[in-house]
């Protein structure tokens, strides 16, 4: 299992389940990365080739094959600069997620906007961000395959469709129950709302009256999770070691709000999903990172599902990662 620790700048990888159910061992598979936080396999399947690492101003790539726990060649930058290129912290969003189109022609790459909210048209700083960018796989023919997305955290794949999805940081300062965050497909060419809409045709009262061609075309979210959740990294279940009505459903890391008067989120999710798409609701998976008190002391951020059908959540509340099995009979 390979895991980006962002500030640290570097990408660990553990190997093995050890008896008392911790990695059997740890090492550092490369280091002096920039905020690295996604990871890819190319190509998809059991042999791959490179492996992607995406920081908060570039993508990178390593070859690799299956057990390597250093890369096995030079570094190749893919796509050398990313908005943001320059800025850390104070510089907005600065997560870039990173996946594999399911025929291995295409990359994606989840950029947040710079601001919470700001006029776009005037703002040369939010240029290619708020958007789900597109390339080849060698970094070639970057452009944007959505907008509109203010914080688009956490992407993934849907193993039944092949439709590309997010999970989306909404703006901030509407108050405590506007707007909410959601968990979406991400459709080429959709417009998602940032920052003149949210949710469909609701306009942001910061900027009443801006852009009325834009209200009908606005899409509105598969589905809704509570204001502030901070929805972060999404993974659809393929293991075969949960009950089968698991299979091909989504788990979602709700880190948890910061600015929210009740909390809300510090959990993982489970998206139910038929035939591929969203039934429209979500139901809590892993709860209880939040004392009786109020007080927090586990945040989840990322998913994945283990060869053996586990499913991981790392936690940057707690610094660990959690391993979730299930022990009955599978139905």
């Amino acid at each position: 299992m390979f895991l980006a620790e962002s500030e640290p700048g570097r990408i660990l990888v553990f190997r093995g389940i050890g008896k008392d159910g911790r990695a059997a061992s740890t090492h550092v598979f490369a280091a002096g990365f920039t905020l690295p936080f996604g990871i890819a396999f190319y190509p998809l399947g059991s042999n791959p080739n490179y492996i992607y690492i995406a920081n908060t101003n570039s993508v990178v790539r390593y070859p690799y094959h299956v057990g390597d726990l250093a890369p096995s060649g030079p570094q190749e930058v893919v796509i050398p600069q990313l908005p943001g290129f320059g800025r850390l912290r104070g510089g907005g969003h600065w997560t870039r997620d990173i996946v594999i189109s399911p025929d291995g022609e295409k990359l994606f790459v989840s950029v947040g906007s710079l601001t919470n909210v700001s006029d776009v048209d005037n703002n040369p700083g939010e240029f290619h961000r708020a958007d789900v960018l597109i390339a080849n796989p060698d970094g070639s023919d970057l452009r944007v395959y959505a907008s509109g997305i203010r914080n688009p955290v956490g992407l993934a794949v849907s193993p039944r469709t092949g439709e590309l999805w997010a999970s989306v940081n909404e703006r901030d300062q509407l108050g405590d129950n506007l707007p909410p965050d959601y968990i979406t497909h991400v459709q080429e060419g959709g417009f998602y709302g940032w920052p003149w809409y949210y949710i469909g045709p609701h306009q942001d009262p910061r900027f009443e009256g801006k852009h009325p061609e834009l209200r009908d075309k606005v899409i509105v979210p598969d589905v809704l999770v509570q204001p502030h959740n901070a929805s972060l990294e999404l993974t659809f279940y393929e293991g075969k070691q949960f009950p089968s009505q698991y299979t091909d459903n989504i788990f979602a890391a709700e880190h948890g709000s910061w600015n929210r008067d009740t909390r809300t989120g510090y959990e993982v999710i489970r998206v139910p999903m038929k035939d591929g798409h969203a039934i429209g609701g979500y139901e809590d998976f892993l709860t209880g990172f939040v004392t009786p008190e109020g007080d927090v002391w586990g945040r989840p951020v990322g998913v994945a599902v283990a060869a053996d059908g586990s499913l991981l959540v790392s936690d940057d509340g707690g610094n660990c990662i959690w391993r979730v099995s299930y022990t009955g009979s599978r139905q």
